[in-house]
């Protein structure tokens, strides 16, 4: 029986099958070499740094966990990561409420200079932000990093509920209005509860970047029992530049919870990340 695709449908359907494969095993890779760098010693790393530990070995997590610096960095990246989320989901909920079911002066310039920010990258920011944290005295606390953090994710988590809360059926909140409600009871009775899917995306992307993000919280939080876990990686990996192992296996500790609260979401990522997109 003949086939009803022809050689050019073949060669392009494995060619884009390779391009994925490879693509994938390209993003596996760091970690890879991450996890199989954390169970070597320090001379099999040295003499095979990309092969498998000959024998797992997990002396590099007792160096990882000695002390109680890590714990104390690993509770201050959680504060900071649970503080900006939380703030910035709040502001970023109301906002984008106000710019998909409300009319007033200057949405539309006010929306599209918020999205703008998006590709404002943060390190041209830090001297003026340092200036001002420096001010009003929040240098060295939870709540000024807490603050820039909450601020730097508004763009995209706007960005993102406000197509979310535009795809939702006009019907819907008609019929809610009817019903008696007000904006207040229209957002927290109707557009909160249908909007799970976008609210879990955003925690997760979110929460990837405050937990893994290094230049504030090395500029911001300078007093050793503020550090974040992710400084204090870093500064291990400075001072010991040759047991890469023992630093491998600090940022293996730091991705679990990351790796948690993606599984816990996972089954809402994808739809919250294509919600809104198509009208």
């Amino acid at each position: 029986m003949k086939s009803r695709y022809g050689f050019t449908y073949w060669l392009g359907m494995s060619t884009r099958q390779l391009v994925v494969i490879f693509v994938t095993l390209l993003s596996l890779f760091p970690v890879y070499f991450m996890a199989v760098s954390a169970f070597k010693t320090k001379s099999e790393y040295l003499a095979n740094k990309w092969g498998l530990p000959a024998s797992f070995s997990i002396t590099n997590f007792d160096t990882a966990l000695a002390g109680e610096k890590f714990f104390i960095r690993f509770a201050n990246s959680t504060i900071l990561t649970v503080g900006a989320i939380g703030a910035s989901l709040i502001i970023a909920c109301l906002a984008a409420y106000a710019f998909a079911r409300m009319e007033f002066p200057g949405k539309r310039t006010l929306f599209n200079i918020i999205l703008s920010l998006m590709v404002v990258p943060p390190v041209v920011m830090i001297i003026p932000l340092f200036v001002s944290m420096v001010r009003w005295h929040l240098v060295n606390t939870y709540q000024g990093t807490i603050l820039i953090y909450t601020g730097l994710l508004l763009p995209f988590s706007i960005y993102l509920m406000t197509n979310f809360f535009r795809a939702i059926p006009r019907e819907i909140i008609e019929a809610a209005r009817i019903d008696g409600c007000s904006n207040l009871g229209v957002f927290w009775r109707i557009m909160m509860p249908l909007s799970a899917p976008a609210l879990i995306t955003l925690i997760v992307v979110n929460a990837l970047w405050t937990w893994n993000e290094l230049l504030i919280a090395l500029v911001f939080m300078q007093k050793d029992e503020l550090k974040t876990l992710m400084v204090g990686i870093s500064s291990m990996r400075s001072r010991n530049y040759v047991d890469i192992p023992a630093t491998m296996a600090g940022l293996l500790i730091a991705t679990i919870p990351i790796v948690i609260v993606y599984l816990f979401g996972q089954r809402f990522f994808i739809r919250g990340l294509t919600s809104g997109a198509v009208k």
